[in-house]
């Protein structure tokens, strides 16, 4: 209850903002005055309007552009780039039979927000994106262009879309959300949709866009209610999955915040350093053979001792000393020579028995190295004549001259390196690495070449492309008979592929389904090829790309809508009043048709009863609100049908037969601009079929067949909707939001609402009921 008051207060104020204050400018593009209308554009006069000194404009011709210059669009556009609720407005008096744009706003091919009155079908035609990224197009059938004035207004409202014309509600559905993420570069175009198509032929004035709930209210303030919106009700029904989620994942997240709080108590993390597998803490320092080394930011720097000449006493002299870096003083006796002491007892001749000491160099080939030594890591001992010295291994220099303590050469850095071109010098322990470059392959150790990526098949070029390769890369383009960057190349068709047909490979055209011929412009009449059988009470009839079984006159379909007629029952014209028999004769229904007999006893005529006038038995007459439909009496019944256009007849009447004319200004030019059609030529673009009457294009969304099943997928290259058994392939589901799915926490989703699954990161699940 306090929501829904607090709704009636907001839209109380919002109603009193439109009526008692105007509306915020903040919330209203005026198109009139954003385009500058009144300073002149080609084709476009100002005009007497519909109220008495109001300001209107004439359209007409098909050499104009009236576009909104770039900053103008872009002001306009961001009023309504991202809103999900808005309404435009116009004032319009529309030739007869004419098709034409009201306005377009429109990026490349996709159309954001296009509204269109086409005069030739009687049809009011939404255009826009949906959230899914997809064209669609909302159709209602009613008459604009009838060079009368009507006030129109097109109100969007998430989901629901509503239709007023001249104040009165003619229609109100539901239907996918618009997408209004406009890009910035998008163009904004009155009157037409481009300088080529759907030129508005007639007065508009007021055309507005009022981006607010309810937006018709200041077009017709009788009109004002105070109940939510349907954007409202989305809004709140977003916030409430929104919020749900929000909650699920919270939950989640806190749960595993408290399992790893529960393991944090008592710790301190810092970045270490590990050397010849000890960790070495933050700031600490350690010697490593002659290298000051200290742990900073887990990166370990060192730096070589650096040793003062010693001051030594008399007797003494500087030596190293065995785990030392810088030299001692050491007492003279105690510096260790290269020499061992031996002895021998030699019997002399004429002696006693001698004792004789012998100071002399060891054997020649002794291993002094084996016997324990100073060399460190990166020194190599070696045994020399007399002794054993050490000798830095390759790739190091000594920290000391006696080489027991030896530090890495950086090859790199000083320039002692043997990379050659295409190469990176990496700096390893006692030596380096020539990497090669980027697009490159190894020849040696110490030079790379060019890498050929077409050769090995490395490359990026599309299979209907051909690859060069270059120096550090290589160049994509497209095969004779193709077109595009090389990295994307697709086939051209000499005339291009007509009615949606691919151009799969040069001149060759793959044809949708219903389509033949080398440029899929033959639509294949099925009805005459006998490809179908229809119940007696229907009659086939082709339409481009498929066909259908129509219910013949006198019947029509009892809702179950069967594909081969036999839905079609007898109408009882006699009891639903659709019958013309006159005030003397009795009707009588009859299967498919009725009839007016004459009582027993009686007279009759055989007049007929058209419009509150007595009609003549055989009188023929045309009707005054349409010169095109010819009517006869016909023993008490009319029969009317519209006139037969007979395009040989020199004096045919192109009014009612716009597709005789044969001047070249009544010819249409194609979408891509590269095809001509004459007055009353059709085509196929796009999904749409579209035709061409007196130099206007007129196009509407292809029929397309029911189909009597749940779950619709609409293929890859196709137009119409197809049959599948997986709802999780269907992308055709009417969503009811009144409908919900469980997910695996028995929380209530509702239709058409998607989320992530908890406990992953990769898996998105989506609500889908069908109505």
């Amino acid at each position: 209850v306090v929501m829904i008051g607090f709704k009636k207060n907001k839209m109380f104020s919002v109603c009193k903002l439109v009526i008692g204050f105007g509306v915020d400018p903040a919330l209203r593009i005026s198109v009139f005055d954003e385009l500058t209308l009144g300073e002149g554009f080609d084709g476009v006069t100002q005009v007497q309007g519909f109220h008495s000194e109001s300001r209107a404009f004439h359209f007409q011709g098909s050499s104009r552009e009236v576009k909104a210059p770039v900053e103008v669009s872009e002001q306009m556009v961001h009023k309504l780039r991202g809103k999900n609720e808005f309404t435009v407005l116009v004032t319009l008096k529309q030739d007869h039979l004419n098709s034409g744009v009201i306005l377009s706003i429109h990026h490349s091919e996709h159309r954001f927000l296009e509204l269109e009155s086409s005069g030739q079908r009687s049809e009011v035609r939404l255009h826009y994106r949906t959230k899914g990224q997809q064209d669609h197009t909302e159709v209602f059938p009613y008459s604009l262009a009838d060079d009368q004035w009507h006030k129109v207004s097109v109100a969007v409202s998430a989901s629901h879309v509503i239709l007023h014309v001249d104040c009165n509600r003619i229609y109100e559905r539901v239907v996918e959300p618009p997408y209004m993420d406009i890009p910035e570069d998008t163009s904004f175009w009155l009157g037409q949709r481009n300088a080529a198509h759907g030129f508005f032929k007639g007065v508009m004035q007021d055309v507005e866009i009022l981006v607010m709930p309810q937006g018709y209210i200041s077009q017709c303030p009788d009109l004002n209610r105070t109940c939510p919106t349907c954007n409202d009700f989305h809004g709140l029904v977003q916030k409430i999955m929104e919020l749900q989620d929000i909650l699920a994942k919270t939950s989640s997240k806190l749960s595993r915040a408290e399992e790893k709080m529960n393991g944090l108590d008592g710790c301190y993390c810092e970045r270490t350093c590990s050397v010849k597998g000890v960790v070495y803490r933050e700031d600490e320092s350690w010697t490593d053979g002659c290298r000051n080394c200290t742990c900073t930011n887990g990166t370990v720097q060192c730096e070589a001792i650096s040793c003062p000449p010693p001051q030594c006493p008399a007797g003494t002299a500087p030596a190293y000393v065995k785990g030392a870096c810088c030299k001692e003083c050491q007492r003279d006796y105690d510096i260790t020579f290269p020499l061992r002491l031996y002895a021998s007892v030699t019997p002399l001749p004429f002696y006693p028995l001698t004792l004789t000491l012998f100071l002399s160099l060891p054997p020649a080939g002794h291993d002094f190295c084996s016997e324990g030594n100073g060399c460190m890591e990166n020194s190599d001992c070696v045994n020399l004549e007399a002794g054993d010295c050490c000798v830095c291994k390759d790739g190091f220099r000594p920290l000391r001259d006696d080489n027991a303590y030896c530090e890495d050469i950086d090859e790199c850095a000083e320039g002692k390196h043997y990379c050659r071109e295409n190469t990176m010098c990496v700096n390893t322990p006692g030596s380096f690495m020539c990497i090669c470059h980027t697009g490159y392959i190894r020849i040696d150790d110490y030079s790379c070449t060019e890498h050929d990526e077409c050769l090995s098949g490395l490359h990026n070029c599309d299979e209907n492309a051909l690859c060069f390769n270059m120096v550090g890369g290589h160049s994509c383009s497209c095969k004779p008979g193709y077109t595009g960057n090389g990295t994307v190349c697709k086939a051209m068709c000499d005339g291009l592929c007509q009615n949606g047909g691919t151009c799969v490979s040069p001149n060759n055209c793959v044809c949708q389904q219903g389509f033949t011929g080398k440029r899929c412009e033959t639509d294949i009449d099925e009805c005459a090829d006998g490809f179908v059988e229809c119940d007696s009470k229907s009659t086939c009839v082709n339409l481009p790309g498929w066909y259908h079984c129509e219910c013949r006159d006198g019947y029509h379909d009892n809702g179950l809508f069967s594909a081969n007629g036999e839905s079609c029952v007898d109408i009882n014209e006699c009891k639903t009043g659709r019958n013309t028999c006159a005030n003397d004769t009795v009707c009588f229904n009859l299967e498919g048709g009725y009839d007016c007999r004459c009582p027993h006893g009686h007279n009759c005529t055989g007049d007929c009863i058209h419009d509150n006038k007595v009609k003549h038995s055989g009188q023929i007459w045309v009707l005054d609100s349409d010169r095109c439909s010819v009517c006869s009496c016909q023993a008490g019944q009319v029969m009317c049908r519209r006139m037969v256009c007979d395009c040989d007849n020199p004096n045919a009447d192109l009014f009612c037969c716009p597709e005789c004319d044969p001047r070249l200004s009544s010819q249409c030019l194609h979408q891509n601009g590269l095809l001509t059609y004459g007055s009353g030529d059709t085509w196929v673009e796009n999904c749409q079929q579209c035709q061409c009457l007196q130099g206007q294009v007129d196009c509407w969304p292809l029929p397309c067949p029911p189909v009597d099943c749940e779950f619709t997928v609409v293929p890859e290259g196709e137009c119409c909707p197809r049959c599948v058994t997986d709802p999780c392939q269907a992308d055709t589901i009417r969503n009811d939001i009144t409908k919900t799915c469980t997910d695996e926490h028995n929380i209530s989703r509702f239709s058409g609402s998607s989320w992530i699954k908890h406990g992953t990161e990769c898996t998105l699940c989506q609500c889908k009921v069908s109505c």
